[in-house]
């Protein structure tokens, strides 16, 4: 409204926050001017409209941005024009990097806007010195290998800004001693510490309290409030506006954060760190940490009772769940463990005017006796019980079985505005399922449909003569259909599969008679498969969960995706099956409303894998012979892209010649 001023003028009032972004997105606003890339499109103009109306009303948005909108310049423009301090959580490292070294830096000059913005991950990405200094004057027998990393980590730890271990080169991501070292919560004595001041995750979160924009991931996001309430664990700085990118993400992720896990790990690591921190700080005393050591030894061994107990009287399965019953043969020896490291606590109590770091080993050695005593009680019905075995290690689980209440108070009632948006929300045109999941109970939604032509751009090959995935012959028959389907496409595909069993089975059948590459996860890095893809003519990479998301590959390097079964969470996962429990008492459908919306949502990632550009074209091709056969199948159906549907191998080849391919 224009207002009167003294000399009879009238002033304009200043363009509102959604006016300056309707602007900015204009054919010839800010960013058609800045960007050459840029081309206006309708649908990315409305969710960035949509982003600041919220922002300036307050509240939460459920944005679905197809493929080919660029939603992330959707949001980071309303996003710096607001002048608020914002919260960007995005699902992936990639899109992290993205919006900090890639969109910012464009943005900064196309807007004319001077911003900051500070780029966080998880805690364990980054050096301690005060734990590094420990570890280098401590007496661990090293290998000459290690010895060597050892001096390039403190030669560079002279003069990064960051401490980010990524900075290193050659460091490898399976560094053993890096636990040892990193600046994990769980080690972490706050400002006691006598290198609190130098420390890196110090110097970031300061960075991060005066920038406009604070860039983290799901993880760090649900890790920081889930130590909301601990003295040392929190670095993310008080943000009122959120930007939750990859939002489909969200509740796994929370499930992991908000719950209690006790591993093999955490006890040899606490060990570990109690007897160096007495070595270092009662030399001059040794006869003080006598009490001290003789618990260790206990501890240590009690641990090692209690975890060869689990390991010989619990089930073997990869992931089992937990009950009274299941727990009763190692029951004593858990709670003997427990209370040892609550005697560890009081051993360390007198000690603890000596060493910050023994302190703080007391408050573990309590907080792993309380989480010991959570797991083998089993008595909280909001949550699922489990025992899992990963390579060595060992680890009894507490998950709570629904987070969407957590997800509501924790993260977004401490926000004045949240926008929750992913290319993936909606199932059956409704945003319902993700409402309930994610605690949201009340939300403008947007559904803007994908800029790209699938039917022009793609086919579906839904190949005939498909044995359903029980069937026994299932693999073989599957790696016939693949073979031929790579042979039309000269390979350049994805593989993507909901099991490793399986993935192995068909990579056997095809190994000796494929005559293109072929890429297998688990024999490489993830990175490192990817570089190889694209740098190989030809290549076909199989692979399963880990790839199903955050991964791009432009152009006609990736010509094909093929995925073997309907994604479907196994009922026998102890999560799955305790949230369908759940849902069953309360009177609903666990398939229905939990297992098909979930597997919809997961399939529908997987196949965004093959069109990333407008240039982009290929095959989609699905293998499980339910999509037609079953009644919910056609739910899968109506989810997935426009794509025109074929069921002979013949019209791929006749699509593939249409198209120059």
């Amino acid at each position: 409204m224009d207002s009167a001023q003294p000399d009879g003028e009238t002033r304009e009032a200043a363009p509102s926050l959604t006016e300056r972004v309707d602007a900015a997105f204009a054919a010839d606003g800010a960013l058609a001017h800045a960007l050459p890339s840029f081309e206006a499109r309708d649908s990315q103009r409305e969710m960035a409209v949509g982003v600041a109306e919220v922002f300036e009303s307050g509240g939460v948005l459920l944005a679905e941005a197809g493929t080919g909108i660029g939603k992330t310049l959707a949001y980071l423009v309303p996003a710096i024009l607001s002048g608020h301090r914002v919260l960007l959580s995005t699902g992936t490292k990639q899109l992290q990097d993205q919006i900090y070294y890639k969109d910012l830096p464009a943005l900064r000059g196309a807007l004319k806007v001077d911003f900051t913005a500070t780029y966080m991950k998880g805690r364990g990405n980054y050096l301690c010195l005060h734990r590094f200094d420990a570890y280098r004057s401590g007496d661990e027998l090293r290998t000459a290998t290690d010895e060597g990393y050892v001096e390039d980590i403190a030669e560079w730890a002279r003069q990064t800004d960051t401490g980010d271990r990524a900075e290193i080169e050659d460091l490898p991501d399976d560094l053993p001693f890096w636990g040892e070292i990193s600046a994990t919560s769980e080690n972490c004595v706050g400002t006691d510490c006598p290198q609190h001041d130098e420390c890196f995750v110090t110097r970031m979160r300061r960075n991060a309290a005066e920038s406009d924009l604070v860039i983290v991931n799901h993880h760090l996001l649900c890790a920081d409030a889930a130590v909301r309430q601990s003295a040392y664990g929190e670095v993310i700085p008080a943000c009122h506006y959120a930007v939750i990118d990859e939002a489909h993400q969200l509740e796994d992720v929370a499930t992991q954060y908000f719950g209690v896990s006790v591993s093999t790990y955490r006890l040899e690591r606490l060990v570990g760190d109690a007897s160096r921190y007495l070595d270092r700080d009662l030399a001059d005393t040794p006869d003080a940490a006598d009490p001290t050591r003789a618990g260790l030894d206990q501890i240590e061994r009690l641990t090692a009772l209690f975890f060869g107990a689990v390991q010989k009287h619990l089930p073997s399965a990869d992931r089992t769940r937990l009950d009274a019953d299941i727990l009763a043969p190692v029951m004593e020896q858990g709670r003997q463990l427990a209370s040892a490291l609550r005697g560890l606590e009081d051993l360390l109590a007198p000690l603890a005017d000596r060493s910050e770091d023994l302190r703080s080993v007391g408050r573990r050695a309590r907080e792993l006796s309380d989480q010991i005593d959570f797991v083998l009680e089993t008595a909280d019905g909001g949550f699922v019980y489990f025992l899992e075995r990963r390579g060595r290690g060992l680890f009894l689980r507490a998950s709570p079985v629904d987070v969407s209440s957590i997800i509501r108070e924790l993260l977004l009632e401490r926000m004045q505005a949240t926008v929750l948006t992913s290319a993936t929300l909606a199932v059956d045109g409704s945003f319902a399922y993700q409402r309930s999941r994610l605690g949201i109970l009340d939300a403008v939604e947007i559904r803007l449909a994908s800029e790209f032509d699938y039917a022009n751009q793609t086919v579906l090959y839904l190949p005939t003569g498909m044995p359903e995935p029980r069937a026994p012959n299932f693999s073989q028959v599957a790696a016939e259909r693949i073979t031929a389907l790579l042979e039309a496409t000269r390979g350049r595909a994805f593989v993507l599969f909901t099991s490793y069993a399986t993935l192995h089975q068909i990579h056997r059948l095809m190994a000796t008679s494929s005559r293109f590459p072929l890429l297998v996860q688990g024999t490489a890095p993830r990175s490192v498969l990817l570089r190889n893809f694209r740098a190989t003519p030809n290549a076909v990479l199989l692979a399963t969960s880990s790839f199903w998301q955050g991964v791009d590959v432009a152009g006609d390097t990736l010509s094909c995706v093929i995925i073997d079964k309907l994604p479907f969470t196994p009922p026998s996962d102890p999560i799955t099956a305790a949230r369908m429990d759940a849902i069953a008492q309360d009177g609903g459908s666990p398939f229905s409303d939990y297992q098909v919306p979930l597997a919809i949502l997961t399939l529908l990632q997987g196949i965004g894998r093959l069109i990333r550009h407008r240039q982009d074209r290929g095959v989609l091709s699905i293998l499980d012979s339910r999509m037609l056969s079953k009644g919910y199948g056609r739910r899968f159906l109506a989810s997935l892209p426009p794509s025109p549907i074929v069921r002979e191998i013949g019209d791929v080849e006749e699509f593939l010649t249409r198209k120059g391919m």
